[in-house]
């Protein structure tokens, strides 16, 4: 094989400045196919990205779109599976309810849920567990299933401590001084109050009384008065009037002046203790002053 020099090859040359050598046209589509090609080449992760987000939001849609659908379908396929379940015996036929005496029974069913196709394999103890605890005189409630079909719930209610009458009715109240029911008649012996705002400050005043117990002798109501102080109300009708502040001072007084002198037993319709160590007292009309 015979070799070539380059001073052979570039015997016959000349010198050519590359600039001025004419450029061959490309077609519009070979030129796009170019750019095309150059871009992806470039930035082709970014156009990986871009596709990415515009597919996960087009998916987004689709289901937003289908909520409706899908929910409905899912509802019903629940409601089959119940009655599926239910006929095959798992339907919550008995339901044994107890700890409730202020909380109607009536009420307790309704926050279950129960429905005649319900069964116990489907029913969701944690969510009627909550409904029943947020019944006014329900203090804390437990529930639980027994296959096939029954339902065992056991509630712990509030405890009354005072009954408050108020625009003609009378409720039952906690130590919070939350209404936990109505009284019917079955709480006669708990103190009543009377009163706007008399349900929240009816424990302290409750218990300030419990330190003088003959105090408590023909006591038939608490009455706050301007939501600031309280009155003693007697069954002779005799109101005792308590300061604002140093309830259990005048109280202490009272019982002094009740044990030396029996004055609560007087023939007094009003007993004033407002002002610290005086002590002021209204007489009963008798006869003569009511014949004048």
């Amino acid at each position: 094989m015979q070799q070539v020099g380059s001073k052979a090859i570039l015997a016959g040359a000349r010198l050519v400045d590359p600039r001025m050598l004419p450029v061959p046209l490309l077609p519009p589509r070979r030129k796009l196919a170019n750019r095309v090609g150059r871009a992806w080449v470039m930035h082709r992760r970014s156009f990986m990205r871009g596709f990415a987000a515009i597919v996960a939001i087009a998916g987004i849609a689709a289901v937003y779109e289908l909520r409706e659908p899908i929910g409905v379908g899912m509802m019903t396929l629940g409601e089959i599976a119940q009655g599926e379940f239910a006929d095959a015996g798992f339907a919550i036929g008995e339901i044994s309810i107890s700890g409730q005496s202020l909380t109607g029974e009536q009420a307790i069913f309704d926050a279950l849920g129960v429905a005649p196709n319900t069964s116990s394999v489907g029913f969701d103890v944690e969510a009627a567990r909550q409904r029943v605890a947020k019944l006014e005189a329900v203090e804390s409630v437990s529930i639980r299933k027994s296959y096939p079909g029954d339902l065992t719930v056991d509630i712990i209610e509030k405890v009354p401590v005072a009954r408050w009458r108020v625009d003609g009715v009378t409720f039952l109240v906690d130590a919070a001084g939350d209404q936990i029911g109505e009284d019917k008649g079955a709480y006669g012996d708990l103190p009543l109050v009377i009163g706007d705002g008399a349900a929240n400050d009816a424990l302290a005043m409750i218990r300030a009384l419990d330190q003088f117990p003959s105090l408590s002798d023909g006591l038939v109501a608490l009455s706050r008065i301007a939501d600031r102080r309280w009155d003693l109300i007697y069954d002779t009708g005799l109101r005792v009037q308590l300061p604002e502040q140093g309830v259990a001072q005048a109280l202490r007084r009272l019982e002094s002046y009740q044990t030396d002198y029996r004055l609560l037993d007087r023939n007094v319709t009003q007993i004033d203790l407002r002002v610290d160590n005086v002590v002021a007292v209204r007489p009963a009309k008798t006869e003569e002053d009511k014949d004048e």
